[in-house]
């Protein structure tokens, strides 16, 4: 496996200003058969992900990552976002950096949690250029999900005070294994503080329309979700599922499992079954 890392310098379409983004790469030694567009999860950041990446590039599967706005090492305000769509204009510049540079190959979209909504967002505005598309634990919906009269303070708070910090993560529910729990608690590039009401307030709106528009999703589509997840819910995976519009759709349900699933004791098998999908798709 071969690792490289850089920035991408980017103008935001419907927010002000630019920002710099941290980004990676993983090849493989081998022949790249085909391309991940990787969008990582809330709060984290795409070091969290060499594990994955080891097993795609074995595979032959080439893995483009960036770190989101006010994540890891790129630049923002960590915990905030004026605009949810800052986010889709860092896949879009990823994809159009990896079509210049593998013009070729397939290009797969893959995210997780937050990661995973963001995909799916991204899906109902293009779905050009990409051969499929696996999201994993998708914030779609939540069982932690606040009540209406919560959301209204939220949104009033969001346009009044919009970096006012209002929520958390429980690190708990990332992984039974609790050396992941552990390395996440102590990772420097995690943000452990909250999100601000401006943040809670544009993630919210998003999954409601990304959820009511999962029709306008077309190509090929596999969910994959922890039925033990606590910070996503698998209900969100089964609504986005069913009413998606394509014809090749699978949804992959894991009865024990956690919120990171690419990150619990049977990680291997979850890798497997998602590379096997690709791998079928080629």
């Amino acid at each position: 496996m071969k690792h490289t890392d850089g920035w991408l310098e980017l103008r935001h379409s419907k927010a002000r200003g630019t920002s710099r983004l941290y980004r990676q790469t993983w090849l493989p030694d081998g022949d790249v058969r085909a391309l991940i567009l990787l969008a990582h999860g809330l709060g984290e950041h795409s070091g969290r992900y060499t594990y994955l990446a080891k097993h795609c590039t074995d595979r032959g599967f080439a893995v483009f990552a960036v770190d989101h706005y006010g994540h890891g090492k790129s630049e923002g305000l960590a915990g905030h976002v004026e605009r949810f769509s800052v986010y889709l204009d860092g896949i879009r510049a990823l994809l159009g950096l990896v079509r210049d540079e593998h013009p070729e190959v397939p290009v797969f979209l893959l995210g997780h949690s937050m990661g995973g909504l963001i995909a799916a967002a991204f899906l109902r505005e293009s779905q050009e250029g990409l051969r499929g598309c696996v999201l994993s634990g998708p914030a779609f919906t939540s069982e932690a999900a606040p009540s209406a009269v919560v959301l209204w303070i939220n949104r009033l708070l969001s346009f009044l005070t919009p970096t006012v910090p209002v929520t958390g993560l429980d690190p708990a529910g990332v992984s039974r294994d609790p050396e992941v729990v552990r390395a996440y608690v102590s990772d420097p590039l995690v943000h452990h503080g909250k999100m601000t009401a401006r943040f809670v307030a544009e993630m919210m709106a998003t999954m409601r329309t990304t959820l009511a528009g999962a029709a306008d999703v077309k190509l090929p589509l596999l969910i994959m979700h922890g039925e033990a997840d606590v910070l996503t819910s698998p209900e969100g995976s089964r609504k986005f599922h069913a009413h998606a519009a394509s014809s090749d759709k699978t949804l992959k349900l894991y009865p024990e499992l956690y919120h990171e699933i690419f990150n619990e004791p049977e990680r291997d098998a979850v890798l497997a079954d998602m590379t096997d999908w690709l791998e079928t798709r080629l």
